[in-house]
């Protein structure tokens, strides 16, 4: 029968239930540690098949990305080379010849032909008018057409009968006689239809015979290139002049020489590049032939006839050429497709908005495109590989890179695609196993609760029982069976684990204030080796970043407080400056009221302990400037930072310190206290271990024991990290 309880509880029940400490309950505690368990081997299990399934999803992109780059430089390669065969095969053909000696021969018989007056008004009138509306057009330029104007009596009269009565290239390769009854024309009725079939089945952009002079004695297109001299004429710079000198001065007839893509107005704003090979037998060269490289061919390569996704480069993906100059070489995809896009982007990345335009209105963004990133800088310094990285439209892409070996141009071949598309499957993958680990994790926390009551309900009645006494019940029993011993055992064991309970609170407690102590006096792992015995506690540290800051404006602004509102604020400040440094896995030295001194890489080595350090410095600054609206003061920040070796301690014996000294300490001192302005100092070292380019000012050097060290101040404009 349970009795009455008292007004005033007795000394002993207040002692016990202020005493008690709240706590989980075994069935709480067995309930914890079973989903912990299973988090905890889910979560490993999960990390392994997530790193492992990752690793082999992105190597898989890669890996596909890699042969479609392969593949299209071998494509490339091998379309330069069945170009040089031919070139090699028409350059001995016996017909090449007999066409060159029959061209040659009828240019120069033109030599002296007399054009009337009318007809040499045709010819003006064709270059100031519609020749110079064209180019202009083409190349959004105004053009003088006096220096394309024919020079000799040959070119005239070939450009009068071939050239001018065409409105387009079409027609006048389609005709094989001008009816002039001059013995050029006869040799064009007899070889027009073989250069013809020449240009149109090769896609060549056109064919041209060339003498032993530098006169263009044939183009299969007739442009206003035929009958001009590229040694002395017009286009004495351009490319096809270069090519065709290397050409005749290497005395071999079995010799290719091709150009990269350069300016020739006679191709109407389009860049030509060329491929020159002499023409004869014997030895003996009677001429060259030139062909204008077939910009179709090449980016049929590149685009896969425009079919980027049949050919494994998905919504996004794309292949194309760049060369020494940072220019494409072929057409992009986003032009092709998305134009209105491409136009956005490309001004957005730095592209001039007149240039944009034009790519968008000519469709080629053949020597328009800059390509400044970094697969295209790595390519053409040699380099194979794969990178990811912003493209040539600023989009964050997967790029596989290498040099193009193609005689004497200097090509490089990126296959690209963005990292949205090529690491869709791993967001698939991680999406799944969430899920998956989820339900997993559901159906062990109902396995774990079913087990956990099944242990503890003997547990329960023993709990059940104590908790009556503990509230003052009498006459309490605890059904144990038939043993009468057990309520005894029971009572005497609640009375000790009460009294035990109570000191080990009170244990708990003195030791989390002293746990906390040592904490704010030193790192955890110096504290661990304190608390096991350890009394001379040293260490050294490779590769360390230290800072060393102060606030500069604090003084002038606590003078006006005080002194226990100053110190009350500088207390937030450097509270503020802990959580920051916490952030960024730096870790406080120690904090005095005229300096903070913290590191990074001391006790967890961090291979960016550099940049987080620089990062810190600049978050504490952006703290102060908080700190210094919020209070009307200005307050900035003075910081020297250095890397190098340190050594980390305990000094003292009665009154122990943990310090921090050594070279990289001592230089950080003096770079920030060399100098009364405010601002970010560090060193070279520092400088050195930063990733990418830095808004940095010179700011001197220091004399050390090694020797001048140069130091470096951020730029208070740079929007750093």
């Amino acid at each position: 029968m349970t009795s009455t309880a008292p007004e005033s509880p007795p000394e002993t029940d207040v002692a016990r239930t202020s005493g008690r400490r709240a706590g989980l309950s075994i069935q709480s505690s067995l309930l914890i540690m079973l989903l912990l368990v299973s988090l905890l081997s889910s979560g490993v299990v999960g990390l392994i098949g997530y790193v492992n399934g990752s690793d082999s999803l992105r190597d898989a992109a890669f890996d596909r990305l890699i042969g479609v780059r392969d593949s299209r430089a071998r494509e490339v390669t091998e379309l330069f080379t069945r170009i040089k065969n031919t070139m090699l095969v028409q350059s001995r053909n016996s017909e090449t010849i007999d066409a060159t000696e029959a061209f040659t021969a009828g240019f120069d018989e033109l030599q002296s032909a007399v054009l009337t007056p009318d007809e040499t008004a045709a010819i003006s009138a064709y270059f100031t008018g519609p020749f110079a509306k064209k180019l202009g057009d083409a190349t959004g330029t105004i053009v003088d057409p006096t220096s394309f104007m024919p020079s000799n009596p040959a070119e005239s009269y070939l450009q009068l009968h071939y050239t001018i009565p065409f409105d387009n290239f079409d027609d006048s390769i389609a005709t094989d006689d001008a009816g002039d009854g001059s013995a050029w024309s006869a040799a064009n009725a007899q070889y027009q239809g073989q250069f013809r079939r020449m240009t149109e089945l090769l896609d060549f952009e056109d064919v041209l015979l060339l003498d032993t002079k530098g006169n263009v004695v044939y183009t299969a297109y007739k442009g206003v290139d035929l009958g001009t001299n590229v040694l002395t004429g017009p286009y004495a710079f351009s490319n096809l002049a270069t090519a065709y000198s290397k050409a005749l001065g290497t005395n071999n007839l079995d010799t290719v020489e091709f150009t990269d893509f350069g300016e020739y107005p006679p191709s109407l704003g389009v860049p030509a590049a060329w491929a020159v090979s002499p023409v004869g037998s014997g030895g003996q060269p009677i001429g060259a032939i030139a062909v204008e490289m077939p910009i179709d061919s090449i980016n049929s390569v590149m685009t896969g006839d425009m079919s980027w996704s049949n050919k494994g480069l998905g919504k996004t993906g794309e292949t194309y050429l760049v060369g020494s100059d940072h220019l494409m070489r072929s057409t992009s995809r986003e032009v092709v497709e998305h134009p209105e896009e491409y136009l956005a982007k490309a001004v957005k990345a730095g592209v001039k908005p007149d240039r944009a335009q034009r790519i968008i209105d000519t469709g080629s963004t053949l020597l328009q495109q800059p390509i400044t990133t970094v697969a295209v800088d790595r390519a053409l310094n040699s380099e194979t590989g794969t990178v990811i990285g912003d493209n040539y439209l600023g989009d964050e892409s997967l790029a596989a890179f290498t040099p193009v070996h193609i005689d004497n141009l200097d090509w490089v071949i990126v296959a690209e695609i963005s990292t949205d598309e090529a690491f869709a499957p791993v967001r698939a993958f991680t999406r799944n196993l969430v899920l998956s680990a989820t339900g997993l994790i559901i159906l062990v926390a109902l396995l774990s609760l079913l087990l956990a009551q099944i242990i503890v309900r003997p547990l329960r009645r023993l709990k059940v029982a104590a908790g009556r006494i503990a509230a003052g019940e009498e006459g309490v029993q605890v059904d144990a069976g038939r043993s009468d011993e057990l309520a005894d055992v029971g009572t005497a064991f609640n009375d000790m684990s009460r009294s035990l309970q109570v000191k080990a609170a009170l244990l708990d407690e003195q030791v989390a204030e002293n746990q906390r102590l040592l904490l704010t006096l030193m790192p955890e792992t110096v504290a661990k080796r304190y608390r096991d015995g350890d009394q001379n506690i040293v260490q050294d540290h490779q590769e360390v970043t230290v800072l060393y800051a102060d606030i500069v404006g604090f003084d002038e602004y606590s003078r006006t407080l005080p002194s226990d509102k100053a110190l009350e604020q500088l207390n937030d400040i450097l509270r503020t400056f802990d959580e920051a440094a916490e952030l960024h896995s730096v870790e406080r030295v120690r904090t005095t009221r005229s300096g903070y001194l913290a590191s990074c890489g001391l006790t967890i080595p961090r291979v960016d302990n550099a940049r987080r350090t620089v990062d810190l410095a600049v978050e504490m600054q952006r703290i102060l400037e908080r700190f210094g609206a919020q209070f009307g003061a200005t307050l900035n920040l003075r910081a020297g930072i250095d890397t190098g070796t340190v050594t980390s301690g305990l000094v003292g014996r009665s009154h122990m310190v943990y310090d921090l000294w050594g070279d990289a300490v001592s230089l950080a001192f003096r770079v920030q206290g060399e100098t009364a302005d405010a601002g970010i100092f560090f060193t070279q070292r520092v400088l050195d271990k930063l990733p990418g380019s830095q808004n940095v000012q010179d700011a001197g050097t220091v004399q050390t024991a090694g020797g001048e060290q140069r130091v470096w101040r951020l730029n208070p404009s740079a929007d750093h990290g």
